[in-house]
């Protein structure tokens, strides 16, 4: 008794659990003409002029088609309704998944076009919509789900069913193929959307060595028990779409076919709607998306459609005065447009619009010397760099042009920048810099020659104290020159020391500041003063170096007798005399024995000791 009620109980869950599947599950009717299909389903719209409609597929016992009209039902499939097409009864799509090898048959031909646009070949049990197609607009699209049993096992690494949506201007002989994977023209398939395939043992005992991801963003999962349709795999939502000329009349070919064989059937759904005429706006200008459009700069939006139609425009969802066929736009915003097509269509689209922030730049001065006075002189440009960009690090480097008008046409850029010799007295130059969306702004450098007055500077004299007279000493230019150079002269200023007034100006080959002469006894170098980048003046610095070797100056040695005294005498003529016992002239008497010695200084300021023993 209690095994009955179990297996009875058991016999209930079943059954409920295949009513619900059945509930969240779509349905199909495939007793819809293609008439109705295209013009009833697939763009049920006024704004669309179709013609020629034809079907083809298989039909199977009991009068079922391989093509049809599904709804989505109470499910969680992605499309409300739309048109399906299929290599097996459209009715064995509704779900859910339940795992068969499917059938068609083998008289059921396939498709040279379909091949064609796969690059495959032997293709069977292929159904085809298809309709001639007059646009009114620049633009169509349609949404679709590529769904199929070849997502099982190894299947996907060698099996291509897959679909195609062929169009074709009338008149012409080649298809155009919109069923590809965004951005590329890989066809959609089994064999171009999967997953990663494992290795796998195939039923007649044959090792698969199964294959890597292919495209699998596209990808949206294996289906199960609880999916709304039966088959084993399905992509997302993809889109086909393509600009047209309006007015022209197009050949539309929907195809789709099992590869090889008529086993692990596919199908193609059809949002319904989604082929209507479109208008084509172009992309959103984004910052996000690295297109935006550049400050100061305005935007033509160009539906691009025939003369005669009726245009509004709105922006923000605010209506606009203009009228035209094409808008302006030079602020950031939401822009729609609505085209009156006929007199009971009306197409629209939307754009939305950025700008990028203004690159704030400095126009600036750059103050260079002029050694001869001609009122030309070579300018380091580069030294503005930071300045003009306003210490923006994170813009471009900055290309010097000599007119605004090659700067705009980024033409005949300064080859030179770090060395450039100006043309004219009081000469601008122009600095192009751009951020990363390669918007551009602009500004100007003014090139001044420095005339500043600078008085003449007294020569540095040092004596030569390292024993070799050789006229050649240390100068510590910094505390022994600069301080006689910035005299009466504004704060801040720097200077630089340079062997000659060429390094001077090009501010190369800077001397160190510890400097002993390369030329004995006397030599100029030059000295730059300096305001930020500018050049304040540049004068000539003289450097002494005097010698100080007076005659009969040797160390003497002398013996003084017990109670006797002697006179210790040096040259006359010294500006001062220092003994080592304190006296300050050019004698001094000595009756007792030791070390005597003397410091006698020139009128230079050099001083020479004698020893006497």
């Amino acid at each position: 008794m209690m095994k009955c009620v179990k297996i009875i109980l058991f016999y209930i869950f079943i059954s409920c659990a295949v009513c619900d599947a059945t509930a969240q599950s779509i349905s199909v009717n495939d007793s819809f003409t293609a008439q109705q299909l295209v013009e009833n389903i697939l763009v049920n719209s006024s704004c669309a002029n179709v013609s020629n409609i034809n079907v083809k597929g298989d039909t199977f016992s009991g009068s079922q088609n391989s093509y049809g009209y599904f709804n989505s039902g109470a499910s969680s499939f992605p499309f409300t309704q739309g048109v399906l097409l299929s290599t097996w009864s459209s009715k064995n799509s509704e779900g859910p998944y339940v795992s068969t090898r499917g059938g068609g048959n083998k008289s059921w031909l396939g498709d040279s076009d379909l091949e064609q646009a796969l690059g495959i070949t032997n293709t069977i049990n292929a159904t085809i919509l298809e309709f001639d197609f007059v646009p009114l607009t620049n633009f169509i699209s349609f949404n679709y789900i590529f769904a199929s049993n070849e997502y099982q096992s190894y299947f996907p690494c060698e099996y291509s069913d897959g679909f195609a949506f062929l169009i074709k201007e009338i008149g012409t002989s080649t298809y155009q193929n919109l069923a590809v994977l965004p951005n590329t023209t890989t066809p959609v398939s089994s064999v171009n959307v999967h997953p990663l395939i494992n290795p796998i043992t195939d039923t007649q005992g044959n090792v698969r060595p199964g294959c890597p991801s292919i495209n699998e963003t596209y990808f949206n999962g294996f289906n199960n028990l609880s999916s709304p349709i039966n088959y084993s795999g399905q992509t997302k939502v993809l889109t086909a779409q393509t600009n047209v000329v309006a007015g022209k009349t197009y050949h539309i070919k929907l195809v789709i076919a099992d590869d090889e064989n008529e086993d692990y059937d596919s199908a193609v759904f059809l949002e319904a709607g989604s082929f209507l005429p479109k208008i084509d706006l172009g992309p959103d200008r984004l910052l996000a998306t690295n297109n935006p459009i550049c400050f100061g700069e305005s935007y033509i939006i160009n539906p691009n459609l025939p003369s005669g139609y009726t245009y509004k425009w709105f922006k923000d969802n605010v209506e606009l005065t203009d009228t035209s066929p094409t808008y302006t736009v030079t602020s950031p915003g939401i822009y729609r447009v609505e085209v009156q097509l006929t007199p009971s269509c009306i197409a629209t689209e939307e754009i939305k619009i950025e700008f990028t922030p203004e690159i704030d730049l400095n126009d600036t001065s750059l103050s260079q010397c002029d050694i001869d006075n001609d009122g030309i002189s070579i300018f380091n440009l580069t030294k503005v760099d930071a300045i003009v960009k306003n210490n923006n690090s994170n813009l471009s480097p900055v290309v010097y042009y000599e007119t605004l008008v090659d700067a705009q046409g980024q033409i005949n850029p300064i080859a030179n920048p770090t060395t450039y010799s100006n043309k004219f007295v009081n000469q601008s130059v122009f600095a192009r810099v751009s951020n990363s969306f390669n918007c551009a702004n602009y500004a100007e450098v003014r090139l001044i020659i420095s005339n500043n007055a600078i008085a003449v500077q007294n020569p540095i004299s040092t004596c030569d104290t390292d024993g070799t007279n050789d006229g050649l000493s240390q100068f510590d230019l910094n505390t022994q020159v600069t301080p006689q150079v910035v005299a009466g002269l504004p704060a801040g200023l720097i200077v630089e020391y340079y062997l000659n007034p060429t390094d001077a100006i090009a501010q190369q080959n800077q001397l160190s500041n510890i400097f002993k002469n390369t030329v004995a006894t006397q030599q100029i170098i030059h000295a730059r003063i300096v305001n930020g980048p500018d050049c304040y003046a540049i004068t000539p610095i003289t450097l002494v170096v005097n010698t100080f070797d007076p005659p009969n100056f040797q160390d003497e040695t002398f013996v003084l007798c017990e109670t006797s005294s002697i006179n210790l005498t040096v040259n006359s003529g010294f500006s001062s005399y220092l003994w080592n016992t304190g006296a300050t002239s050019n004698t001094i008497t000595v009756n007792t024995p030791g070390d005597y010695s003397v410091t006698v200084t020139n009128f230079d300021g050099c001083q020479k000791q004698k020893n006497t023993l």
